[in-house]
């Protein structure tokens, strides 16, 4: 029976390979397979991997206005370190938690990446990477990040060539010291440093662990930002590690019950010149043209910026000042950020992103601030919106308590006069005139003419507090800048950036600024509150915001604290000349019980905004603020001189006041007299007592 099947199987195939069809279909596949496998490794052939000697990323270069060299950048100031100095245990580490294949595969995992796919099918998203060690390597140092199959392609091409020209431990020893691992350490030397304050060679199976477990979103498990994300994943390294039979599960308890200590160095990448601009040059970089951090820093690129450098030094030099600020409490330091911008083309001229000292793409208070505008709100979502439509400098407010629903704002002065004409509302900054004129106007026109000046808003802040700057998640200096340049620029907004373009070192270009302009409001709407917000400085809330010499306007703000006490959360001043605009906060990162401001911003931000601005103009010509649209001549305000009956009451009164006062002091010159006479007649008494009491005893 077993021969006939046999038999029969062969009868079978013999009678389909005698099918010409067939036999064309089976010999054209096998030739299709030969070409690709021949052709496959021709292309794996012609690959260059020779790079790999010499894999040092290139440094960045910043470019001024001027065309001039302001600034370097690079990842590549750390050391290599060879295989003899990587601890066994942190080549184990990377090996289970990224590629515990590795070891086995020829540069890619077939069954890896069909693993990965289904996985991915079956979630409707991406969850698992099928690259291996060598294909990371080839991505990190030959190819860019964007995810297209052309790109897929050529880094299998290339894993490959890698694995044919080098042995195993040299491609892990060229991936530890190329790979990103946070907060500016590239390659494990630095990282070991960075995070320990070791070398490589000293690392315990725990801090392996951890560094292997932030190769997958260095920034995001980064232990300085998120040491219980960091150790979280630092558990699942070892519990990987187990699985893979490199340790056991006693020495990763050990390993798990060990205490993590950071004691690593600063980590700033770059000493140069700049570092809070070049920051922000860095995330406008990647927000805005689609680079990775790895790209700008080690991709030899010329990037050309809208950077100042006379104006740069000049913030930098006001910010080393600690007169100039809040005193903190205790090792807390009063931080602060600024930006200055021009008007006309929205290029950001200068910035400083903190106080203290600076981290390494640390926070960009300048540009990544999230905090309440408080006051410096008003022009944006109330006075500019109530110009256009229809209102006047002298247009009388509201100005009592009122109450708005469940909402009943208040004047931080608690004193109220009735009304107020627009102009005066404005230079003595009071919150129920704002918030009125925007309930008389509409909330939505306020909420838009804010939205499309740039201020990032959410439909929660369609509300009555946007008067105040009651906002749900927000506002950054630059944000509030470029808002504020509408009114220097004649009523049209320039998107503000710090990027002109991005080039690589052969010229090709990978990004671009084009002008965006939009109109938000007709000239003389600009120039009315140019008028009013002048009249801030000149005789309001910002006086200490003259810059001396120049035409100057602006607004404060001041945030309170959220329960009521005596106290400020936020300082800021919001102004301009007519060529330059600046935004100033000062406050703390975090505001407690303990840690809250005690000042206004008249009295912090405003001093520093004039220094900015008289450091940053000094040398410059004086130009003037055009105000050809503006009627008054001079500002719009009640006259609250008393009527000349109500003025003799008054001054009756206060003769009536001065003869009783005259009386008085007759009256009190009688009754010292009449007390030193009955003074002296008691002492004569009392002497005349004592002599016959005496004479009594006796």
């Amino acid at each position: 029976m077993k021969a006939k099947r046999k038999n029969s199987l062969k009868d079978v195939v013999a009678a389909w390979w005698r099918r010409a069809w067939v036999r064309k279909t089976v010999w054209t596949l096998t030739a299709l397979i030969l070409l690709f496998i021949i052709t496959f490794n021709i292309l794996v052939g012609t690959r260059d991997v020779s790079a790999l000697d010499r894999a040092a990323p290139q440094p960045t270069v910043i470019i001024d206005q001027n065309g001039e060299v302001a600034s370097r950048i690079s990842a590549s100031k750390t050391e290599a370190v060879g295989m003899k100095e990587i601890p066994t245990h942190m080549v184990q580490a990377v090996v289970a938690i990224e590629d515990h294949r590795f070891y086995s595969h020829s540069g890619v995992d077939y069954w890896g990446s069909l693993r990965a796919a289904v996985t991915n099918l079956k979630a409707g998203h991406t969850v698992q990477g099928g690259s291996t060690l060598t294909q990371q390597l080839a991505k990190n140092v030959f190819l860019t990040h964007e995810r297209t199959y052309k790109r897929k392609i050529k880094e299998v091409l290339l894993a490959k060539k890698i694995e044919r020209s080098y042995t195993k431990d040299e491609i892990m020893e060229m991936y530890l010291n190329t790979i990103y691992f946070g907060e500016g350490a590239w390659g494990l030397k630095k990282a070991a440093r960075t995070y320990f304050g070791k070398e490589p060679e000293d690392l315990t199976v725990g801090e392996s662990a951890l560094l292997a477990g932030m190769i997958q979103a260095p920034s995001a498990l980064s232990p300085f930002k998120n040491f219980n994300k960091a150790m979280t994943r630092r558990d699942v390294v070892l519990s990987k590690m187990v699985t893979e039979g490199f340790i056991d599960e006693k020495t990763a308890q050990k390993a798990k019950e060990t205490d993590i200590v950071l004691e690593g160095q600063e980590s700033d990448d770059y000493k140069g010149r700049y570092p809070s601009y070049v920051d922000a040059i860095i995330q406008e970089a990647i927000d805005r043209y689609g680079l990775t951090e790895k790209e700008v820093l080690s991709g030899g690129l010329r990037i050309y910026t809208e950077l100042d450098p006379r104006m740069q030094q000049a913030a930098e030099k006001v910010y080393a000042r600690d007169d100039l600020f809040p005193q903190g409490k205790g090792d807390t330091l009063v931080q602060s950020g600024s930006v200055l911008v021009d008007p006309r083309t929205g290029g950001i001229r200068a910035l400083v992103g903190g106080r203290g000292e600076h981290v390494f793409r640390g926070f960009n208070r300048a540009t990544q601030l999230k905090r309440q505008p408080g006051s410096t709100m008003k022009p944006i979502s109330v006075y500019a919106p109530a110009l256009i439509q229809g209102y006047d400098l002298n247009a009388r407010l509201v100005d009592r308590p009122i109450s708005f629903g469940n909402y009943a704002p208040k004047n931080q002065s608690q004193q109220y006069l009735g009304e107020v004409t627009m102009y005066e509302a404005v230079i003595d900054s009071l919150n129920v005139p704002a918030v009125w004129l925007l309930d008389q106007i509409g909330v939505d026109k306020g909420y838009r003419y804010a939205k499309t000046s740039g201020i990032a808003l959410t439909d929660d802040d369609r509300q009555l507090a946007l008067a105040l700057g009651g906002l749900q998640e927000g506002v950054s200096p630059l944000q509030m800048a470029q808002a504020y340049s509408a009114f220097a620029n004649n009523g049209i907004v320039v998107d503000a950036h710090a990027i002109r373009r991005v080039e690589t070192v052969d010229g090709e270009v990978l990004g671009k600024w084009y002008k965006k302009s939009v109109r938000v409001s007709q000239p003389v709407v600009a120039q009315q509150i140019t008028y009013m917000l002048r009249g801030v400085v000149q005789e309001g809330t910002g006086r200490k915001a003259q810059i001396p010499g120049r035409p100057t306007a602006g607004k404060t703000g001041t945030t309170q604290l959220p329960d009521g006490r005596d106290g400020a959360k936020d300082n800021w001043f919001v102004g301009y000349t007519p060529e330059l605009v600046g935004a100033v906060w000062i406050g703390y990162d975090k505001t407690d019980a303990n840690h809250y401001l005690t000042t206004s911003s008249g009295s912090t931000a405003a001093p520093v905004f004039r220094e900015l601005m008289t450091g940053a103009l000094r040398g410059r010509p004086v130009k003037e603020f055009d105000l050809s649209s503006v009627k008054w001549k001079t500002p719009p305000k009640i006259d609250r001189t008393p009527p000349e009956e109500e003025r003799k009451e008054k001054d009756e009164g206060k003769e009536e006041d001065r003869e009783r006062g005259k009386l008085g002091d007759q009256l009190k010159k009688e009754w010292e007299k009449r007390k030193e006479k009955i003074e002296n007649e008691l002492k004569k008494k009392r002497k005349e007592w004592e002599e016959k009491w005496n004479e009594w005893k006796n």
